[in-house]
């Protein structure tokens, strides 16, 4: 987890996300049980939180869910999931993350129906 933290600088606890997005704590648990976000425990009180770059201008990026899927089905776990959406890629460039910040859904879900093969 600890090289994790070093890819995603900045978390959001699950209360500070239905902050962020305007939405009751139900409405982000709701998220979570749809698979439209994940999240992972962090920090020194393992506090649930999911990182802050899913969110753009008040909303969940629209591509993460379909993309979460697609890792899933490849046999990811949430860490490795996470992993993969912040780690830099020569080949974007920058991290798959970015990308869907900037609109890229196609080619990043091409590279992670790739991974599943």
């Amino acid at each position: 987890m600890s090289s994790l933290n070093k890819l995603v600088t900045e978390w959001l606890s699950l209360p500070d996300l239905a902050e962020a997005l305007g939405v009751s704590i139900k409405d982000v648990h709701r998220l979570l049980d749809d698979r439209a976000i994940v999240e992972l425990r962090v920090g020194q009180r393992k506090v649930r939180s999911v990182p802050a770059a899913f969110v753009l201008d008040g909303r969940i990026i629209d591509s993460l869910k379909g993309t979460i899927t697609v890792l899933g089905d490849s046999g990811f776990t949430d860490e490795e999931l996470i992993t993969w959406l912040f780690t830099a890629d020569e080949s974007l460039p920058g991290t798959p993350i970015e990308a869907l910040r900037q609109g890229r859904k196609t080619e990043i879900r091409r590279r992670a129906q790739a991974l599943g093969w």
